[in-house]
């Protein structure tokens, strides 16, 4: 099965959904390098090859919004898988290992005969030009930030770009040496060879790192590869991923009943539409109240699924059991484990309750979840937060899992869920934890202090609607905190809670930076939950980014 990966973009009124410049076919594949299965893949791909550059994400994400279709692969993966899925281009990731190092990634030097133009990026540069007969060594001066790239000629993968433009450079090695078979196309003032071509074969290096916005020309870069050397047109639409995907559903599936765990966000609700489409009356969603959702969350998720999609929805009132589990509960991991449990309990009880053998289940895991939660491909990611919908769930009820969203990221599931069919509503809104308030009240976790905080979030979900900032971000939420503080109300002291707002920008939630909200509508945030939320005296707004904080507090 392929499987997309990539991120971003919100929103939460029909009128405020549609992000600026959306094309709505925009994305990105990885496999495994010992991937072998026969797949017809579109006439337009370009592979690219993972060196372990902190970018490769990047440079994935740069093909996908030019309108190509992208699969991101292991170095070492076989030729002739390579071959077999008839790439119009090879892009060559960065890496932080020096080409010389024993153990250092290396691609087979037979990826330079498979006839089709290869771009490498930084280390991908060098190990080309190592292959191909040239020289890398530690440069004089490690290379790291802007630095001024001067073309000598234009033509070709540079065509079009100023003669003199700024690059972004990360680097502590670069290729010194050429011999008669390169031909060099700029150079900066400490790189002699910052970007080449090689003279007899398709092959292409830059020094620099033209995907990361540092590099204002990066795009028109990366463009004259993917159209004007490669012969890309940008073809692919989402559409045609969501036929491929409802095939592999019902190939991986046959006629077995699935569950599918409906938590009412976008990625769960995609699953259950993607899976209403691909198997119809096959599928049961369950649908579990842990007294931890937002406000008026249960009417939306069945006015949606009974309603529009005829799902065969079985809805658990659980929230007794769960605020039960959490009482005196401050530790967030110890949180999220109980919720955990608890929900593979209900969710189990409420399966066997369906009348019949159950083999599948099926989970909005996206790729971030699974980076986050220390189960990448290459199994190095750190295990920042514990997800209950990653890892342990799919052995601990004992069916076969069905992730046709695994590798995905936002951006790619609110593009799938148009094309199903979702309302607005649900395709663009903001992410929404897997354990839900119970991470968002930090602190002791009672009835009262949720109703407060869901009181607090719809004020403030409501003024960012209101002013028109909600596709211009990417997650807004209220966060209850653990302290009060003391404040004055008409001519009396109070001693109320305080509220902290939190407003992030990101392109792919791995990194984040906080949102600048107009200090009129933060006044406006303020004064309206104080005034209006009972128990409120006092709103902070959180100004960090990820890294060093997390997006969530808990």
């Amino acid at each position: 099965m392929l499987r997309p990966i990539l991120a971003n973009s919100d929103a939460r009124s029909t009128a405020l959904m549609r992000p600026h410049g959306y094309s709505g076919r925009q994305f990105v594949f990885l496999i495994p390098p010992d991937w072998n299965q026969a797949i017809t893949p579109p006439d337009e791909t370009i592979l690219i090859l993972d060196f372990g550059s902190q970018y490769a994400q990047l440079i994935a994400r740069r093909v996908r919004e030019a309108g190509a279709f992208s699969l991101l692969v292991a170095p070492d993966t076989p030729l002739e898988t390579l071959r077999s899925l008839s790439p119009k281009g090879i892009i060559l990731s960065g890496g932080p290992s020096s080409v010389g190092a024993q153990g250092a990634p290396r691609c087979e030097p037979g990826l330079f005969e498979l006839g089709v133009p290869v771009l490498g990026i930084c280390y991908g540069m060098q190990l080309g030009c190592e292959l191909l007969g040239g020289v890398v060594e530690p440069a004089p001066a490690r290379e790291y930030g802007r630095a001024r790239l001067e073309i000598s000629v234009r033509d070709g993968l540079l065509e079009g770009i100023p003669s003199l433009t700024s690059v972004w450079m990360s680097h502590g090695d670069q290729v010194t040496g050429l011999g008669g078979d390169f031909v060099p196309l700029a150079s900066t003032e400490t790189c002699p060879f910052a970007a080449v071509r090689h003279a007899s074969r398709e092959f292409y290096g830059v020094q620099f790192h033209p995907e990361v916005t540092h590099t204002p020309h990066g795009v028109d870069i990366l463009r004259n590869f993917l159209f004007g050397i490669c012969g890309c047109s940008g073809s692919w639409k989402m559409s045609e991923f969501m036929q491929s995907a409802c095939e592999d559903i019902r190939q991986q599936v046959g006629d077995h009943r699935v569950i599918c765990g409906l938590s009412g966000g976008v990625d769960s609700s995609v699953v259950a539409a993607l899976l209403a489409r691909a198997i119809g009356n096959q599928l049961t969603c369950i649908f579990v109240d842990n007294g931890l959702l937002r406000k008026n969350e249960r009417e939306l998720v069945e006015r949606t699924f009974r309603d529009h999609f005829d799902v065969d929805l079985h809805v658990v009132d659980a929230a007794d059991q769960f605020l039960s589990d959490l009482e005196g509960v401050t530790d967030p991991q110890e949180k999220r484990r109980l919720i955990g449990h608890r929900f593979i309990d209900v969710f189990k009880e409420t399966a066997d309750s369906v009348g019949e053998e159950v083999r599948f289940l099926a989970q909005g895991t996206l790729y971030p979840d699974v980076i986050e939660s220390g189960k990448s491909l290459a199994g190095t990611a750190a295990n920042i937060k514990l997800h209950h919908n990653v890892g342990g769930l799919p052995e601990e009820l004992g069916f076969e899992l069905v992730e046709p969203l695994r590798d995905l990221f936002k951006d790619e599931v609110r593009s799938l869920g148009e094309v199903l069919g979702l309302p607005p509503a649900i395709v663009w809104r903001h992410p929404f934890p897997g354990p839900g308030l119970a991470v968002r009240v930090l602190g002791d976790i009672t009835p009262d202090r949720l109703d407060l905080l869901r009181d607090c979030d719809e004020i403030l979900l409501e003024e960012i609607v209101a002013n028109e900032l909600y596709r211009s971000t990417n997650q807004v939420f209220a966060v209850l905190l653990p302290v009060r503080s003391v404040g004055v109300m008409g001519d009396g002291r109070t001693y109320d809670s305080v509220v902290a707002v939190r407003a992030v920008e990101t392109q792919d939630f791995m990194t984040a930076d906080w949102a600048r909200i107009p200090y009129d509508v933060l006044a406006s945030i303020s004064n309206r939950i104080i005034n209006e939320v009972s128990g409120v005296n006092r709103v902070v707004y959180d100004i960090s980014s990820k890294p060093p904080a997390t997006i969530e507090w808990e």
